[in-house]
């Protein structure tokens, strides 16, 4: 059975490198669950002439295999191993876009963009339909997006995203930054502000952008759709339809560190937060799509928060593939994920 190694991509945060190789190897893992169908074994990490990589064992990868791998958050570069050689399989991806679109927001709080990539993918896998994450523009929303990681990463993979944020702030600055790199790549597109408004009642502001990978595509009306909205989470279920997403993704608020916004008021409690929206979420969803959340693990644990989205109609994933996230972020930050289906 042939031997592959995954080499992993630096990450230009120390402590997120660190772990890289562990969630690496469980990202893995579920896209082996899922997408891949259990053809892989052996899924671990070695070591070749000093450097760390993630290897597997498993028979010929075909070209569906080889484009579900080039995804993986942390993936460098896939090799075959023959012996003592490395030989470099091509390997490309769903991007659209630059990885720079990701990449160049700078700002305190930001979730790394790698983490975030990861947290996409697993949840994406997870549906009831683990191929479309390959073959269907997914409409993902962020109900907590802060400036907008999740929505860039989604727009690079060819997805419709929409995202969600209380901070005004927040909403400008996402809005002049993708206003500005659209200009600046020359990409066909449109961008938007408008009055968020239900029944006559204003809830905030809404950035709707238009845009495709191509000229042609645009031209063609094949384009991608962009959202983000202005406004109080515990609204979200006013404002979209039923069922309107296949995934929804988001990064809990992180307590002391950052803390949560409830309405326009500060609490220290993220569990309480989701306690309080992820019914709301949960009409959003459609059946059989799936829910990824991340969180501080001092502020709740993976029983606690299992409850929470049992209560309001999801199924929490608890196959030993999701159970291999935990990792630290700083001091008071140990970040653990979970994945959830919608019953």
């Amino acid at each position: 059975m042939p031997t592959y190694a995954l080499l992993i991509a630096p990450s230009a945060n120390r402590v997120y490198a660190d772990a890289s190789v562990a969630l690496l190897t469980s990202e893995l893992a579920v896209f082996n669950h899922t997408i891949l169908g259990g053809r892989l074994a052996d899924i671990a990490e070695r070591t070749i002439a000093g450097v760390r990589y993630v290897g597997f064992h498993a028979d010929a990868l075909s070209d569906e295999d080889i484009a579900a791998l080039a995804n993986l958050s942390a993936l460098y570069v896939l090799f075959e191993v023959r012996e003592d050689l490395l030989r470099p399989l091509e390997a490309t991806g769903l991007d659209r876009f630059s990885s720079d679109l990701v990449s160049i927001p700078k700002y305190a709080g930001k979730t790394n963009e790698q983490f975030t990539k990861l947290l996409l993918n697993v949840t994406a896998v997870s549906t009831d339909v683990p191929a479309a994450f390959l073959t269907t523009r997914l409409r993902v929303l962020d109900p907590m997006c802060g400036r907008g990681t999740t929505l860039n990463q989604a727009m690079t993979y060819g997805f419709d995203a929409t995202g969600v944020d209380i901070d005004g702030k927040d909403f400008d600055a996402y809005s002049a930054f993708i206003r500005t790199w659209l200009k600046t790549k020359r990409h066909k597109h449109t961008a938007e502000v408008v009055p968020l408004r239900r029944n006559r009642v204003r809830l905030g502001r809404r950035l709707d952008v238009t845009v495709a990978g191509t000229a042609q595509a645009y031209k063609a009306g094949d384009v991608q759709r962009i959202s983000f909205l202005n406004a109080d989470t515990l609204h979200s279920a006013e404002i979209f339809k039923p069922a309107a997403f296949d995934v929804v993704v988001t990064d809990l608020p992180y307590g002391v560190q950052h803390g949560s916004r409830q309405h326009t008021s500060l609490s220290r409690s993220p569990l309480k937060l989701l306690a309080e929206a992820v019914g709301r979420w949960a009409r959003l969803v459609r059946p059989g799509g799936a829910l990824g959340l991340s969180w501080n693990t001092f502020g709740g644990s993976r029983d606690q928060v299992a409850e929470i989205l049992a209560g309001a109609g999801f199924e929490p994933l608890t196959d030993p593939c999701y159970a291999g996230f935990a990792h630290r972020v700083d001091q008071a930050i140990t970040r653990d994920l979970m994945v959830a289906r919608r019953s």
